[in-house]
């Protein structure tokens, strides 16, 4: 998508705070109502950037239980647009990267979770389908961010290594194997 691209071009030569709309549509060729006829705003068009350009090739994977599949293919497409997410995980406050990332990720994987049998009953009232999409959707994107922040200098197989390590051992088995 034109908007899109010149959203993602802006973003690497100047903070995304300082975007205008009227830039946007400029660079793409398009007047202001066209961008106001899909995005309300600047941060919507972040959103729909990290779900059509991420993660939207990331839920089949998921959908067949190919998660580690499914985070390379996240790490690899982050990095392959390294300029514009080091710019974009730069976004602080109500509309930062990190809250948009755990926002998508999180209805991405509640709709995994309720595409799965609902007939168990989960092993404690606390364990919601929602509080586990939270619990990974927070993780998942803390290593994101961190990752982006430390200039993706760990490729993206290490990482997804890293990340699956973590996750599938408790607190004391992680500490105890340092």
């Amino acid at each position: 998508m034109l908007l899109a691209e010149s959203f993602k071009e802006l973003a690497c030569r100047q903070p995304i705070e300082k975007i205008t709309i009227k830039a946007v549509t400029d660079k793409a060729g398009v007047i202001r109502p066209t961008f106001y006829n899909h995005f309300q705003d600047k941060y919507e068009l972040l959103e729909w950037i990290i779900r059509t350009e991420i993660l939207e090739y990331t839920r089949p994977l998921i959908h067949a239980g190919m998660v580690d599949e499914a985070l390379m293919l996240i790490f690899t497409s982050v990095k392959k647009d390294q300029e514009f997410y080091a710019k974009a995980v730069r976004l602080e406050g109500q509309n930062s990267f990190e809250d948009i990332c755990k926002k998508c990720i999180e209805e991405l994987l509640l709709e995994v979770i309720f595409g799965k049998s609902q007939t168990a009953k989960p092993r404690h009232p606390w364990l919601t389908p929602e509080h586990i999409a939270q619990y990974y959707a927070q993780s998942m994107c803390f290593v994101v961010v961190s990752w982006i922040k430390s200039g993706m200098t760990v490729d993206p197989r290490e990482i997804t290594d890293i990340y699956n390590y973590m996750i599938t051992r408790s607190m004391t088995e992680v500490i105890e194997e340092l």
